[in-house]
């Protein structure tokens, strides 16, 4: 997704209603659960993995009081098993879409994605049948207002960014995805602030949707992406994602 998609999706996240806020509070909560098990501890200053989990949800206006109670569950609880799977498959037209999952029951997602696939006009695939459409980069999102552009841009390069793009309203800086969290505390620590900061896959190629039913389709796709608790996150090439009505 452009630069420009991703600002959009972020605002919309952003607006979005108790019940969907409830799903993406879960969602971070097992993601926690993970970086504790695996990233060293509860205590985040040690736990660079669970560090990054905490600026994530902060970034994605997750209560620091829910954020606490996540890390106390999963400092007391060691019988959490979450898998991390990525599935891909094919949107409306052959829209290429790879979904990220965190989940306790392999069964349980696979089946649900399935059904998500089907119903709207999509298909699951075996793994890498999109993947090589996508590259994974470390993108990290900027509200623009009030920022100096050659400012930033001195800065990013500076810590080690690959790229930098100034958009309408946003500014999105590209690094390695090794280096994403490097990049994001050097950049905090300038004092700068992120909408969103985390690996991504990026198309390397895109496909528009023009008919009304592949939109309508792709769009509630998407919308039940979104609401499942176990996708922690999902990508896909569409051009023009603006077109639907979400």
């Amino acid at each position: 997704m452009s630069g420009h998609s991703k600002w959009n999706n972020i605002k919309r996240k952003k607006e979005k209603t108790d019940g969907a806020k409830a799903a993406v509070f879960t969602k971070f909560a097992r993601e926690i659960a993970v970086a504790v098990k695996e990233g060293g501890g509860a205590d985040p200053t040690t736990n660079g993995k669970l560090r990054d989990c905490i600026a994530k949800a902060k970034a994605n206006n997750v209560p620091n009081d829910n954020i606490q109670r996540a890390i106390k569950k999963a400092s007391a609880d060691d019988k959490n098993n979450y898998e991390a799977i990525v599935y891909e498959g094919y949107g409306p037209s052959g829209v290429a879409v790879m979904v990220e999952t965190l989940t306790d029951s392999r069964n349980r997602t696979a089946a649900n994605l399935r059904h998500y696939f089907d119903k709207y006009g999509a298909s699951l695939g075996a793994s890498g049948c999109v993947a090589y459409l996508f590259t994974k980069q470390g993108i990290l999102i900027l509200d623009a207002e009030g920022l100096d552009e050659e400012k930033v841009m001195e800065d990013c390069f500076e810590v080690g960014a690959d790229d930098f793009d100034m958009g309408e309203d946003y500014m999105q800086i590209t690094t390695d995805p090794d280096k994403l969290h490097d990049v994001r505390e050097a950049l905090e620590a300038k004092g700068y602030t992120f909408a969103s900061a985390e690996a991504q896959y990026i198309p390397s190629t895109t496909a528009a949707l023009s008919e009304a039913d592949d939109l309508k389709k792709m769009g509630l796709l998407l919308d039940a992406l979104d609401e499942d608790e176990d996708v922690q996150n999902f990508w896909h090439n569409m051009e023009n994602e603006e077109d639907l009505d979400r």
